[in-house]
């Protein structure tokens, strides 16, 4: 698919076993069990499981890489041993045996707040850091939502010959958080008043 990846995330499947794969994403956990470290890579599409060799090389570079760091993984697909099946993933039933990771993006400063659950967390420090908050699996699964939702009915207008037509609009924002309208002038001919509410109802 690219020079990162072969498959995205959520593809590798028991017909895979065998074969040599790449993939790329977002550290999501390593777990360090002395010998073997495993970490789970995210996608926007889904999560795999890869796993270090038993060498102490590998196990120490792998076991030291942030936590949200992006990173190149490619290896050797094999099953899972049944004690290990996760099925609350799409590929739960294999993993990767790790032969080169490549850190691609290094995480260098401590996350303002948990990516996988950000519940609490206050607003303002969301927006701040909103490249991190779009990480989220509700937030990204509403973005896609959203867009299938557009995508189809721009499609079912097209197939009906609508012509879609877009008016840019430009405004300023008032700092102190009030609702902006615009309004069109009947009077100003060709512009348009912008008007401001702290309030609203329904």
């Amino acid at each position: 698919m690219s020079i990162y990846r072969t498959h995205t995330c959520n593809e590798i499947c028991l017909g895979d076993v065998g074969k040599r794969v790449k993939i790329a994403g977002f550290v999501q956990t390593i777990r360090d069990f002395g010998g073997l470290v495993f970490l789970d890579i995210r996608d926007m599409y889904g999560i795999t499981q890869v796993v270090t060799s038993a060498e102490k090389a590998d196990v120490d570079f792998a076991s030291h890489i942030p936590i949200e760091s992006s990173v190149c993984v490619s290896g050797i697909v094999r099953k899972r041993a049944p004690e290990t099946i996760n099925d609350k993933i799409e590929t739960g039933l294999v993993e990767i045996a790790i032969e080169e990771i490549n850190v691609l993006g290094k995480r260098t400063k401590n996350l303002p707040f948990d990516i996988n659950t950000n519940l609490g967390v206050r607003e303002d420090l969301r927006l701040k850091y909103r490249f991190l908050d779009l990480r989220n699996d509700k937030l990204k699964n509403n973005i896609v939502l959203r867009a299938n939702v557009l995508q189809f009915l721009r499609m079912q207008m097209i197939e009906q010959s609508f012509v879609e037509v877009q008016t840019p609009i430009l405004t300023s924002s008032s700092p102190e958080g009030a609702r902006d309208y615009l309004v069109p002038s009947r009077i100003h001919k060709r512009k348009i008043l912008c008007t401001s509410s702290s309030t609203s109802t329904i």
